[in-house]
């Protein structure tokens, strides 16, 4: 009596051998670590030019806490956020006025948004500054009477130049936002007999504020850096402070590094503050939100927790 070997069925069966396993060989790019070694190069190329030149490193943190210095970093951190409360208060007014079905206000917003986004941050800013050479007097009636030159300080001229700019920038996001919006809801709003300002604050903006958060956040570290421009007006915030330092100590190169290192820091912090607000108005589009940098960290350096009866 024979066996046969290749049978399947009964006690004595056996399952048929699985196919073999691919060996997968991964594709070398050799180009990549080319790349690499030209960017280090380069990177350590830099690191030694600098470190071979004439720069007192020590000044920096000599400096780095100066009174003088903090002044200045807070003054730009009030710059930029009454800048940026005057540019998304006016982007809100003006994209409202883009869509309005009235071309007069409409147009008078394009043209708002047209002049200020073609014309430089700098230009403008000197244009406040020296309005006093037209406007001998601001006259307000009984309200207010002076000196153009007393009237328009630095800090005005500062607020006047950066948050009008900002304004024209804000308008458009909040355009495209608003249009984000299904005319529908709008519709519907109206045909439960909500009047426009309300379906505006009830149904339209709080659904645009995911398309408007984004690119707000941006604008907001922008901002914190385009304030350095107000020192050609006077206005002390970190860069005039750290320029004024530089040159009374002789340490101008140095003071620049020092002033570029508290922008890193702050932006850094704005940086983070917009990924978390972004994250926030992401929840009703995605069904999962991803992790945090926290809880990565927390995933990669803790052990991931078995359920109870988990085999191991």
């Amino acid at each position: 009596m024979t066996v046969d070997v290749n049978k399947t069925t009964g006690p004595d069966a056996r399952p048929p051998a699985g196919p073999e396993a691919i060996k997968a060989i991964p594709v070398r790019h050799p180009g990549r670590y080319v790349s690499a070694v030209v960017a280090l190069a380069l990177l350590g190329a830099v690191v030694y030019a600098f470190a071979q030149g004439k720069i007192n490193w020590g000044a920096i943190p000599d400096y780095f806490f100066d009174d003088r210095i903090l002044d200045g970093v807070w003054n730009t951190l009030v710059l930029t956020v009454l800048s940026m409360v005057i540019g998304i208060a006016g982007g809100i007014l003006l994209a409202v006025m883009r869509l309005s079905k009235n071309p007069v206000t409409s147009s008078v917003a394009w043209f708002y948004i047209w002049f200020f986004r073609g014309t430089p941050v700098l230009v403008q800013l000197f244009v406040w500054f020296n309005l006093g050479l037209v406007f001998e007097y601001i006259n307000l009636g009984p309200l207010y009477k002076d000196y153009w030159s007393s009237f328009m300080t630095p800090l005005l001229t500062a607020l006047l130049g950066l948050g009008l700019n900002e304004a024209a920038y804000m308008a458009e996001i909040c355009r495209a936002g608003l249009l984000s919006v299904d005319e529908g809801q709008t519709e519907a709003s109206h045909a439960l007999g909500m009047s426009h300002p309300k379906t505006l604050r009830r149904i339209v903006i709080p659904q645009a504020m995911r398309v408007i958060v984004p690119p707000t956040g941006n604008e907001v570290i922008n901002m914190l850096k385009t304030t350095s421009l107000v020192s050609a007006v006077q206005f002390y915030d970190l860069f005039k402070q750290a320029q004024d330092i530089g040159q009374n100590a002789g340490s101008t190169v140095e003071m620049y590094f020092l002033a570029a290192a508290w922008y890193l820091i702050m932006t850094s912090i704005l940086s983070v503050g917009q990924y978390y607000v972004e994250r926030y108005y992401a929840r009703g589009s995605s069904r999962s939100l991803p992790p945090t940098p926290l809880q990565r960290l927390r995933g990669a350096v803790l052990p991931t927790r078995r359920p109870k009866g988990a085999a191991a």
